[in-house]
């Protein structure tokens, strides 16, 4: 069995990501880290879920979920000024002999979105741009195989339609469903190899040269 922990358990993207892995993948235990469980209680019953209460700012919270992991999904934006959340994770990881991590960012972090939508989502993510830029590097400097996910203005719509660009790349669309973003984290885990040691954008190209997110 692929076993895989999901830090922050209880967002949007990674209820998606929870329901499709255990759907789709029966080769795949989920161990679900969140501060209140009993959000989560409708999984309790699951074989296949252990459930967690945890705090993502706390070492020993984490170091104690990592042990005997083979995929870590990092379902939230370090924005903390000091990356406790990033560094947490990296600690943890080589503590417990874990490579592979997925780990959710923003776009914009390598002022890589152009026009005025560019403009705009800079202004709208500058109060935490540099953390954001800081775990990525931290990640980058790890030697573990992480992905960063530069993730789009999301909305709910139910299509799963993406374009991917890479680090260096210049970011394609302005918005995307949290379906593709779940897709493809689900992707990710399935293949571990899959976009490994990369930073990726992702949004629906059709959204490619508006000035404002589609919701």
């Amino acid at each position: 069995m692929k076993k895989v922990l999901i830090l922050g358990a209880n967002g949007q993207i990674a209820r998606i990501v929870e329901e499709r892995l255990l759907n789709e993948q029966p080769d795949v235990e989920l161990t679900l880290f969140l501060r209140n469980a009993s959000r989560l209680e409708n999984l309790a019953g699951n074989d296949r879920v252990t459930l967690v209460d945890g705090d993502v700012e706390n070492a020993a919270d984490v170091n104690m979920a990592m042990k005997g992991q083979d995929v870590v999904y990092v379902a939230m934006v370090d924005h903390d000024a000091d990356n406790k959340i990033t560094k947490n994770v990296i600690n943890a990881m080589q503590n417990n002999g874990v490579k592979r991590v997925i780990s959710s960012n923003i776009l914009g972090i390598y002022n890589e979105v152009p026009g005025e939508f560019g403009r705009w989502n800079q202004a709208q993510v500058s109060w935490g741009l540099q953390a954001a830029i800081n775990a990525d590097q931290l990640l980058k400097d790890s030697g573990l195989d992480y992905t960063t996910i530069r993730i789009p203005w999301l909305n709910d719509h139910d299509e799963v339609k993406y374009s991917v660009t890479h680090e260096g790349e210049e970011y394609v669309g302005v918005s995307g469903s949290r379906q593709s973003v779940a897709d493809v984290i689900v992707k990710m885990i399935a293949d571990p190899t899959y976009l490994a040691k990369d930073s990726i954008g992702l949004a629906d190209p059709d959204t490619q040269g508006l000035d404002r997110p589609v919701y």
